[in-house]
């Protein structure tokens, strides 16, 4: 009892001495079990089809952190999935997260090639009659992940903040044939902890495609992220949020790594590195600076109405993965784009589809912020964006047939987040 006291006394007055500071700036955390039944047809390969999953290598969750400050509620969310929530999704999350306060909402998708598809709708050739488990599953999903972020919100209790970075060799670009390659190396780590310095929840940002896995196995796995996430928390006792970054023209180099388990351990040990460097603090000026989302309009790059393209898509992957053309009437293509500023010192940059690494290494050497953290597959999919350069060269994810933004949307997105950033940190 006496232990306890003094406990309280000692929270007591650490917040008396640091004033509203502390009182003004919380964080939480919550997860939810996201595995899907096996049955459902498997997100990440065309060659698989509609074939169906036939049960677990381990099991996919959805990490939340929710920060508490003036200005709003952030909730930073990462799951095992190939992509972020359909809009639809988005906009059933944000009103149930509303319900706790939370203000601006960040899905980032892992990426994972081993995930369940959630684009089916409920109408007839997109997934009604013939899908209705994945249909049921996507409605069970989109709920768990409200209540996640409600749960993390309520949560939330006084904390502190801190975040590094570090280069690391654990990525190499997959399309450029041109040396020196692009590529964004940068693994990077925000830490917050409670006012007794005990982790909340880490969130770790890192750019390289999950694909790790045989794609001849038909388990659900969340790739090297989880490994990594399980890693990182046994070592340190911090639940992880993971956050893919751009990922386009990244895949995975194991440098000696020769299964993804030993790759999450080798990434693991990196933000171990990097973690002893940090300094959680409560902010000076703990602030929430957030725009609203913004939507963009292009023309795609393809008709994607055109019938022989249409035949062609359902070669590719399979006539009900067509329900993804609901998000792309008349041949439009509305990439999203979120833009926050953190306690006046972080940028956090979500883009709603594949973006490459090009992107991210012009936005963080031209951000006007602290630190700037880009994150990929945030809040819809609307598969790659190819730099220009990489366009005139060509190769995968670069070509028409999975890039449907015109040329120069990836550079005109990034250049407004860098227009949204400066005016962030110029705004009093």
């Amino acid at each position: 009892m006496y232990k306890h006291f003094l406990a309280a006394l000692a929270l007591m007055m650490f917040v008396s001495a640091f004033g509203a500071q502390a009182a003004d700036f919380k964080a939480g955390y919550a997860e939810r079990d996201i595995t899907p039944p096996e049955g459902l047809p498997m997100w990440g390969y065309g060659a698989r089809h509609d074939m169906p999953s036939t049960g677990t290598m381990t099991p996919l969750h959805a990490n939340c952190i929710v920060i508490e400050a003036p200005g709003g509620k952030l909730a930073i969310m990462g799951i095992d999935i190939g992509r972020a929530p359909t809009f639809r999704m988005m906009d059933l999350i944000r009103e149930k997260a509303a319900t706790a306060g939370v203000t601006t909402v960040l899905i980032s998708g892992s990426h994972t090639h081993h995930g369940p598809v959630i684009e089916f709708v409920d109408k007839e050739g997109m997934g009604a009659g013939k899908f209705d488990n994945a249909l049921q599953y996507i409605d069970d999903l989109t709920e768990k992940l409200g209540d996640c972020i409600v749960e993390a919100a309520n949560n939330a209790v006084p904390a502190k903040i801190g975040w590094g970075a570090m280069d690391t060799p654990y990525n190499r670009n997959r399309q450029s044939k041109i040396e020196p390659k692009m590529r964004d190396p940068e693994l990077a780590v925000i830490r917050v902890d409670d006012l007794n310095g005990k982790p909340i929840a880490m969130a770790i940002n890192f750019a390289a495609h999950p694909v790790w896995a045989d794609i001849t196995d038909r388990s659900w796995c969340a790739e090297y992220p989880g490994y990594l996430k399980d890693y990182v928390k046994e070592q340190t006792g911090a639940p992880c949020v993971f956050l893919q970054g751009a990922a386009g023209d990244m895949s995975p180099n194991g440098n000696g790594a020769k299964t993804m388990e030993e790759l999450g351990h080798k990434i693991g040990d990196a933000v171990l590195e990097i973690n002893q460097g940090i300094e959680t603090k409560v902010p000076e000026h703990p602030e929430i600076k957030a725009l609203p989302e913004e939507k963009f309009d292009f023309e795609t790059r393809i008709d994607l109405q055109n019938p022989l393209i249409k035949g062609t898509f359902k070669q590719m992957f399979f006539p009900e993965m067509l329900a993804m053309m609901e998000e792309l009437p008349n041949n439009k293509i509305f990439p999203r784009l979120n833009t926050v500023l953190l306690n006046g010192e972080l940028a956090l940059v979500g883009g709603s589809g594949e973006f490459f690494s090009g992107h991210a290494v012009r936005l963080k050497q031209e951000s006007a912020a602290k630190e700037t953290f880009f994150i990929g597959y945030c809040n819809g999919h609307q598969m790659y964006f190819p730099t220009l350069a990489a366009i005139d060269e060509g190769g995968y994810g670069a070509d028409p047939s999975v890039s449907w933004v015109p040329p120069g949307a990836g550079e005109e997105i990034i250049g407004k987040a860098l227009e949204n950033i400066q005016g962030l940190v110029e705004a009093k």
